[in-house]
């Protein structure tokens, strides 16, 4: 029964992640025509702003449906690490992305463009419904990846709402210099949300230990158990963006029956587990001290 519950849970979130990849695709595609046609680098730059979203949606996308494939002989592991290359990927098309728009926005604040502002507010304004939607579909729950893409949504809404004030702006007042300068606004949004991504995944992709996880702390507190006298050889890093592994060889005290040794190790993947450490690999063996 638990593991139909847990199949048919890993269909919802795949399900939700689907539905927001195709509203904001959508949504994309419609952004990047209207904002080619008019010039305006404010659409432009929201456009990649948001298919740098669909790309960490199509991630979390890819984890799901990655955790219900089986290793095989020559992937023992599972392809899930593959999510962190995916990530590796879209951090440096976005980075390419925000040049590319800054190079231009640049370039327009000493030129005279027309965008027509009444485009700009009613495409941005389909932005703003679009990702209010996606946020409202992640809301209604707990887990961390549903809170982070709700969040994540959330923030662009309100990008979308600037670019929104910004059409109005140049279609009430003529004010045609504030499309390059939210355009730069707005690649400063993804460079921001991107740095951390970017180093994130490329410490992952190098076996770093994990962001939030202390393999100091995560040792003593190895070593704290009774009957534990010393953790060598501890390592530590991401199958995916969502798994973690751990090796070790736990020393033991020589008091510890060979009955107990098993119920030392319960122990140990109980505490790793709670500190989002779900593969283990432990030796025991007593130490020579």
């Amino acid at each position: 029964m638990h593991n139909h519950d847990h199949h048919d849970h890993h269909l919802e979130m795949g399900r939700k992640f689907l539905l927001g990849i195709i509203l904001n695709f959508v949504f994309v595609l419609i952004e990047l025509g209207f904002g080619y046609q008019i010039n305006s680098l404010s659409l432009l730059a929201d456009a990649w702003h948001n298919l740098g979203d669909v790309a960490g949606l199509l991630i979390s996308w890819f984890a799901f449906k990655m955790a219900t494939k089986s290793p095989t002989s020559s992937y023992t592991y599972g392809f899930s690490k593959g999510t962190i290359l995916a990530s590796l990927a879209n951090c440096i098309l976005l980075f390419i992305a925000v040049s590319s728009m800054g190079w231009d926005a640049v370039h327009r604040l000493n030129t005279v463009e027309h965008p027509d502002g009444y485009i700009v507010s009613i495409v941005a304004g389909i932005g703003v419904v679009i990702n209010t939607l996606t946020a409202l579909i992640f809301m209604r729950s707990n887990e961390l990846n549903n809170r982070a893409a709700f969040l994540h949504m959330a923030a662009d809404a309100l990008v979308s709402v600037a670019v929104v004030i910004g059409g109005f702006a140049m279609s009430k007042w003529g004010w045609q210099w504030i499309d390059p300068v939210l355009g730069l606004a707005i690649c400063v949004v993804i460079l921001w949300g991107t740095l951390g991504l970017f180093t994130s995944s490329l410490k992952l992709s190098l076996d770093g230990v994990p962001e939030g996880i202390d393999s100091i702390k995560i040792q003593q507190s190895i070593e704290e158990i009774e009957g534990v006298d010393k953790v060598r050889d501890l390592h530590l890093w991401a199958i995916s963006t969502t798994r973690n592994a751990l090796t070790a060889t736990i020393l033991l005290k020589s008091n510890v029956s060979l009955e107990n040794q098993e119920i030392l190790k319960y122990q140990i993947r109980e505490l790793l587990y709670k500190q989002k450490i779900q593969h283990t690999t432990l030796e025991t063996t007593y130490s020579l001290d």
